[in-house]
């Protein structure tokens, strides 16, 4: 049972890193990688649709992403698209080849990216504790319900902290890798 408790408080803490890295992979750095366009979705036929279903994204050199439409009708709604999307982005076109030079970050706009980066870093980590109190919660259940011993309910929650700081840990890294990509010129 214990097990069980640890194991379902993994998995929500593992959930909590994926997302910070899907989170971390929207903040765009100097350099051009497709997944920055990922959360992107381009009105096609009246539909929201991600632009990787529309298109093939690539990166050409280090500054550069160029996105290849499949359907030549669609290129000026994914160039709007990218205009129109928060990441500051230039696309332009030639033919069915839309070309995204990434602009060098400014000292003021890396800052912005850096706090933007520490306000995910913290929502990770407090889903990570919010886990750690449900796994702890339901380990008193169940010491007061007579399931399991006083020292069973002491081991547990001494396992489920180990595990606490083992993922917070790697927030902490993950974070400070993005914060040294951000800063890197």
């Amino acid at each position: 049972m214990i097990n069980d408790i640890k194991s379902d408080a993994s998995e929500r803490m593992d959930k909590s890193l994926e997302a910070l890295g899907h989170n971390f992979n929207k903040i765009r750095t100097g350099r051009a990688h497709p997944s920055l366009l990922d959360g992107l979705r381009v009105e096609y036929y009246g539909a929201d649709t991600p632009i990787n279903q529309l298109a093939n994204i690539n990166v050409e050199d280090a500054r550069t992403l160029s996105v290849s439409a499949w359907d030549r009708s669609s290129v000026p709604a994914i160039e709007k698209a990218i205009m129109k999307s928060d990441l500051g982005l230039n696309p332009s076109t030639a033919g069915e080849v839309i070309r995204i030079p990434m602009p060098m970050l400014t000292e003021e706009t890396r800052k912005g990216y850096i706090k933007q980066a520490r306000a995910e870093a913290e929502s990770a980590r407090v889903s990570i504790r919010n886990a750690r109190r449900d796994a702890m919660a339901l380990l008193k259940e169940m010491q007061k319900e007579k399931e399991i011993s006083e020292d069973d309910e002491r081991r547990g929650a001494e396992e489920v902290q180990k595990l606490t700081d083992g993922f917070i840990a790697r927030v902490e890294k993950m974070l400070a890798d993005k914060e040294a990509d951000l800063m890197e010129i």
